[in-house]
């Protein structure tokens, strides 16, 4: 990956962290597909920290020029138990899925596809695209909702301006104070199975701007571009901040240059998930169950009696991704 800023900020990253409870979590590289593969930046799950609310992974990708790193290719793959964000900031990517939905991934718009018991979709860049840059989010389903039926919702929000900076909305709520004290806010339209909110944010060079938050939620903020500061706190581009519930409210100020941050947030979920390779179940058995009848639906193991849980894809495309082996451990739950 290379920093494409023409005069990048030297900034001291993790030192001195004075917002109580804050933790900062650090990217790892990814690379997704053969010897052309995309890389992405991945700061969810970790180690230390599984969920941001019901927020269960994030990979940050770019900006790569579609013509030296291939751009994304992703064939036919599975998803059960989560909803799938994308958020892009440059270019297009084109979203196909077992359910009948067909849709242009474009920047500063939402897509969300709700997996529930099952759902298969295929994402490629598109040919008119040269840079790509985004995120990919996963949300865990809570018990309640994990089986129902597939859907996928679309939305664009209405930026949030004020001095200095630009909030656009995509999930759930969020309120700011202007400088003149006054209450604003913005929601999304879109529901969601769990208490969530998630959002892009736009600072000029030197502005600042207060973020209402609810106590009882825990939130992250990840820095895209340009230099970011949480009350006291530096983050460095494609840190991931964790913020424990107990904040009322966080001023981010940018540095000398634009900066703009992901922030996703929510009540905890509570719950005990497992999440394996495009799957978030409760059981080792449910995980391996799902694998079997992915494997069946595609011809790769014997087929299976009953209604296919993945469903029909459209033909005529690249041949669907295999599962990967079951490790010979077996999976455990965390949250």
């Amino acid at each position: 990956m290379s920093n494409l800023e023409v005069q990048p900020e030297a900034i001291l990253c993790g030192a001195g962290a004075r917002h109580p409870g804050i933790e900062l979590l650090l990217p790892r590289q990814v690379p997704l597909g053969g010897p052309r593969s995309m890389n992405v930046r991945r700061t969810l799950p970790q180690k230390q920290r599984s969920l941001i609310g019901a927020w269960c992974f994030l990979d940050h990708y770019g900006p790569d020029p579609v013509g030296d790193a291939g751009g994304m290719k992703v064939p036919r793959h599975p998803h059960t138990g989560l909803q799938t964000v994308s958020w892009l900031f440059s270019g297009e990517i084109e979203h196909r899925d077992s359910a009948g939905f067909h849709a242009i991934v474009r920047p500063g718009e939402l897509n969300l596809m709700t997996a529930g018991r099952g759902i298969s979709h295929s994402e490629y860049s598109t040919a008119q695209t040269g840079m790509l840059h985004g995120a990919q989010l996963w949300i865990a389903l809570p018990d309640a909702a994990r089986h129902m039926p597939a859907t996928f919702s679309h939305y664009r929000p209405e930026p949030l301006s004020g001095e200095g900076f630009s909030l656009s909305v995509f999930l759930g709520g969020l309120g700011v104070v202007t400088a003149d004290g006054t209450d604003r806010y913005s929601a999304s339209p879109v529901s969601t199975h769990t208490e969530l909110v998630g959002a892009e944010i736009r600072l000029q060079p030197g502005a600042s701007v207060r973020i209402t938050l609810k106590e009882r939620h825990e939130h992250g903020v990840l820095l895209d571009t340009g230099a970011l500061r949480i009350g006291m706190d530096e983050l460095c581009a494609d840190q991931l901040a964790y913020l424990p519930p107990g904040s009322q409210e966080i001023t981010l100020t940018a540095g000398s240059h634009p900066a703009r941050a992901l922030l996703i947030g929510g009540e905890p979920l509570n719950e005990r998930i497992l999440m394996w390779w495009n799957f978030v179940g409760r059981t080792h058995e449910e995980i391996a169950g799902y694998r079997r009848q992915w494997q069946a639906e595609i011809g790769a193991e014997p087929a299976e009696p009953g209604i296919k849980r993945f469903g029909e894809f459209p033909g005529g495309g690249p041949a669907p991704l295999p599962a990967p082996a079951l490790p010979t451990v077996r999976l455990r739950p965390r949250g």
